[in-house]
C-alpha cells in the first residue's frame, strides 16, 4: 500500500520537555523504530509537526540583538524541515530501513486572499505580560492576543492549497524512496507568478491530507501522543472511539486546537479517496495500519 503518515510535533517532543537536542533525537529514533516495519513492506511518505521546534527557533531569532528583524515564520519553518527531515532520514537508516531515504524541504501554496490573514487564530512562541506584547507588537509588527491570563502572538493559518514539490515526491515514492516532507505542513508561499514565502503556518494535518489525496494514498496515519480519538477527553469517563465513518463526524465537536483539525483532515481525506484513515499513538502504527488500535476513519 501507499501509506501518508503524520507524525503530530507533541510526538517528537513531549508536553513539558527541555527542547534539547538529545531529547528530540530520542523520540524521533522511538518513531524511526515505529515506523520501520511500515517502510519494509509499503510506500511510506513521512511529514510531521514543528510546532514546538519552530516556537524555539522563533524565541532564538527574536532574542538575537544582531538582527534588524526577526527571521520569517515561512523561513523558520524550512529551518525546522532540515533539523527534523535530517533527524528522521538518518534514524530511519539505524532502524533497519534499506530503501533509500530521502528528506525533502517542502513549500505549500497558499492563497493570499485567504480569510486567515485578516483574522490570525494560530498561538505560537511563549507567553508574554501585557506590556511585553505591546512593545512585541510595536517593534515587529506582530498580533498579539490573550490567551489565559497572559499574551501570544497569534498568526494567519490558511488552508493549504498545493505542495509545489509534489509531483517530485510522487516520482521518488513510485521509485521506491521513503520520502520525509510537508514538515509544519510545509513552508507556506503565494504563487502570483512568482513564490514568495508569507508569515503564517499552516496547518501540517491538513497538508498531509492534501498530499495524501494528490498521492492518490490508500492510507492516512495520524499519529500523535493519544491512544485514540476520545468522547469527554481529560474527563474521568472518558472512552475511545474506534470507529467514526464521515456521517457521524458531522454530528460530533472536536477542539480546534488540538483534535478538530485530525479529524477535518481524516474526513477530507476518506471523502476525496474513498480509502481509510486513522488516528492513534506513534508506537502503535503497526496495529493502527490493521484496524487494531486507535480510532479508524471510513465512508
Amino acid at each position: 500500500m501507499r501509506i501518508v503518515v503524520a507524525l503530530g510535533g507533541n510526538a517528537l517532543l513531549m508536553r513539558g520537555e527541555r527542547a534539547d537536542a538529545s531529547v528530540q533525537l530520542h523520540h524521533v529514533e522511538a518513531a524511526a523504530r515505529a515506523l520501520a516495519p511500515l517502510a519494509a513492506e509499503h510506500e511510506l511518505v513521512v511529514c510531521h509537526g514543528n510546532g514546538p521546534q519552530i516556537g524555539l527557533l522563533a524565541l532564538e531569532s527574536e532574542a538575537d540583538p544582531s538582527l534588524t528583524r526577526p527571521y520569517p515564520l515561512d523561513t523558520l519553518g524550512a529551518e525546522t524541515q532540515g533539523m527534523i527531515g535530517y533527524w528522521l532520514a538518518q534514524s530511519l537508516r539505524n532502524a533497519g530501513v534499506r530503501k533509500p531515504v530521502l528528506a525533502v524541504v517542502t513549500q505549500t501554496v497558499v492563497d493570499a486572499a485567504d480569510p486567515a490573514f485578516s483574522a490570525p487564530t494560530k498561538f505560537i512562541g511563549p507567553v508574554y505580560d501585557r506590556g511585553q506584547a505591546d512593545r512585541l507588537a510595536a517593534r515587529n509588527g506582530w498580533t498579539m492576543a490573550a490567551d489565559g491570563p497572559h499574551w501570544r502572538r497569534v498568526v494567519p493559518s490558511p488552508e493549504p492549497l498545493r505542495l509545489v514539490e509534489q509531483e517530485s515526491i510522487e516520482q521518488l515514492v513510485s521509485g521506491g524512496t521513503i520520502v520525509v516532507c510537508a514538515g509544519g505542513g510545509g513552508a507556506p508561499v503565494v504563487d502570483d507568478g512568482r513564490l514568495r514565502g508569507v508569515e503564517a503556518v499552516v496547518d501540517k494535518d491538513l497538508s498531509s491530507a492534501q498530499l495524501a489525496i494528490a498521492l492518490k494514498a490508500d492510507r492516512l496515519l495520524l499519529l500523535t501522543d493519544v491512544s485514540a480519538v476520545m468522547t469527554d477527553f481529560g474527563l474521568p469517563d472518558a472512552e475511545p472511539l474506534r470507529h467514526l465513518d464521515v456521517a457521524e463526524i458531522e454530528q460530533l465537536t472536536f477542539p480546534t486546537g488540538s483534535m478538530g483539525p485530525k479529524i477535518e483532515a481524516c474526513r477530507r481525506f476518506v471523502l476525496a479517496t474513498g480509502s481509510t484513515a486513522a488516528i492513534g499513538a506513534l508506537t502503535d502504527a503497526e496495529a493502527l495500519l490493521l484496524g487494531e488500535a486507535g480510532t479508524t476513519i471510513s465512508v
